[in-house]
């Protein structure tokens, strides 16, 4: 059954109001409140569009949760899902704007922002663990990751590396095919 667009709405209005460090903490908010608490989509998808986010110009976050909405409920979805997400820091800015800056000098929001910052490492790290599970899944998908990360150390753009990787990907689903298909 398909979700109401109005639950789309708040559902993503609440990841957008816990989305702090943008794009790279959205999958565990993803995880919990579209896999865990409402069944809408797999962990799995949740991947999938997380990695299509990356692949398109914009914003990891908005670009995944209009994929997510796309496919709960095709091009309103899309919508209600990313002005759920976008409202939050639309607001904040709007509203925070003009003493950002005074706060930001302010002491003791400095450690806040510091603390804040440790939680989104966490955030990071559980979003690697999510993407590690469903994607290193044989000694070949390992051996990628091993050469992007040697690539990424050596200073090799990011745009290089996910190009490369798809090739490999579709290389290596092609051949695993034609010997799955050679032994059937």
């Amino acid at each position: 059954m398909k979700p109401k667009l109005t639950d789309m709405f708040f559902a993503f209005l609440k990841i957008g109001v816990l989305l702090l460090g943008g794009g790279y903490v959205i999958v565990p908010l993803l995880n919990n409140e579209l896999v865990d608490k409402r069944h809408w989509i797999t962990k799995e998808e949740v991947i999938d569009f997380y990695a299509m986010g990356q692949c398109v110009p914009g914003i990891i976050a908005a670009n995944t949760t209009l994929f997510i909405g796309y496919k709960l409920r095709g091009k309103t979805g899309a919508l209600a899902a990313f002005f759920g997400l976008i409202l939050p820091p639309f607001i904040a800015i709007i509203l925070l704007a003009s003493v950002l800056i005074k706060v930001s000098q302010n002491l003791i929001m400095g450690d806040i922002f510091w603390g804040v910052n440790i939680s989104i490492i966490i955030l990071m790290f559980l979003t690697v663990k999510e993407v590690w599970k469903t994607s290193i899944v044989d000694k070949f998908t390992f051996l990628i990751f091993v050469l992007i990360l040697v690539l990424s150390g050596a200073g090799v753009s990011p745009s290089i590396s996910i190009v490369l990787s798809a090739i490999l990907g579709v290389i290596y689903k092609m051949i695993d095919k034609k010997i799955k298909g050679d032994n059937v």
